[in-house]
């Protein structure tokens, strides 16, 4: 490689993420567009001209963040950090402008609130957890089912945003903060195109070598990652009942690291969308944008290409439940002494 191709390839890189990403949303919405921004309501909206365009760009200010944004598809609105359905606006709390509970009909984690301590974009940024006043884990307290089928998805990156945010496994009570590499906040180098977040009492064991099909690669010491393909942007430290559709093990710097695909069950494709195969009928093109943004988003920073594992193969919702409840188990044998969780932090009521 010349020295030239070396020093723009990190450029090309993330204009290729860029690119990739919008050729998926093509692929989910049919058309993309932004207008010119009109004042109403308080709320700076960049909004589709068109009613057969369904994607469009919602701001905001709020309070102690300044303007934050999302994409949204006609008949969601902005709260807070993310959009939620029109219908369900009434139904959303706030705290410190992000929306943070469920929707209706998830009555177990509805006293969730979110609260924000620090200014966002800073290593002192924190997003805690509550219910009924007192403080909680989003990885130890909220249950990993939801019911029928479906699993908690704790939202730590809403789509189309570029802040890497994750719950801190090693900090008391695991609140989201923003990952930090060499003293400085990390940001993506292009936006991620679907919401991305984890499932909770699930743990990817670093201590368990997996088979031959990830070439027997050891966990990633993280909760069960989650890639939501709905329509709406879902808000940082949202909780949302998803419907499992298949899985990609995707070995990172050596690590087995899973990638869960689900998708809203409140989105209005869920009905039809019900297992791997289904995602190309109805958004052509997103499972291999999901397994090309995954493999390449790190190469801006000359770091090599992740692999996947099962020869690429996304495997299909039957494989993506086997790896929920393996890595439910492992969780389970962590908090019960049976694996050693190093420094991670667990309640002292249920630690070993």
């Amino acid at each position: 490689m010349t020295t030239a191709m070396r020093t723009f390839a990190p450029a090309f890189a993330a204009l290729g993420i860029v690119l990739l990403g919008l050729y998926v949303l093509q692929g989910q919405n049919g058309a993309i567009t932004v207008s010119r921004p009109r004042l109403g309501a308080g709320v700076v909206g960049l909004r589709n001209t068109s009613p057969s365009l369904a994607v469009g760009m919602r701001t905001r200010f709020v309070p102690g963040r300044g303007k934050t944004g999302a994409w949204c598809d006609v008949g969601h609105k902005l709260i807070g950090g993310g959009c939620a359905s029109q219908g369900h606006v009434s139904s959303q709390k706030t705290q410190s402008g992000v929306v943070c509970n469920a929707l209706p009909g998830q009555a177990v984690v509805a006293s969730i609130v979110c609260k924000e301590e620090g200014e966002f974009g800073t290593e002192d940024f924190k997003l805690n957890f509550e219910a009924d006043s007192n403080p909680i884990s989003p990885w130890h307290n909220i249950p990993l089912s939801a019911g029928e089928g479906l699993y908690n998805m704790v939202t730590e990156i809403p789509k189309m945003t570029k802040a890497k945010m994750e719950i801190d496994t090693k900090s008391e009570n695991n609140p989201i903060k923003q990952d930090v590499k060499k003293g400085n906040v990390r940001y993506y180098h292009g936006p991620i195109f679907w919401n991305y977040g984890c499932l909770p009492q699930t743990w990817e064991d670093p201590n368990i070598k997996g088979d031959d099909n990830v070439g027997g690669a050891f966990g990633d010491n993280d909760p069960l990652d989650v890639v939501e393909i709905g329509s709406a942007s879902l808000a940082m430290g949202s909780v949302t009942a998803v419907k499992p559709l298949g899985v990609l093990s995707m070995i990172d710097d050596g690590e087995l690291d899973w990638k869960l695909i689900a998708i809203n069950a409140k989105d209005p494709k869920a009905s039809e969308i019900n297992d791997i195969d289904d995602i190309e009928k109805h958004y052509p093109g997103t499972v291999s944008g999901i397994r090309e943004w995954f493999r390449w988003y790190k190469t801006p920073d000359d770091k090599p290409v992740n692999s996947f594992g099962h020869g690429e193969k996304a495997l299909p919702k039957a494989d993506a439940l086997k790896v929920i409840e393996e890595t439910h188990k492992h969780y389970n044998d962590m908090m019960e002494g049976k694996s050693d969780k190093g420094k991670l932090w667990t309640p002292a009521a249920v630690a070993a």
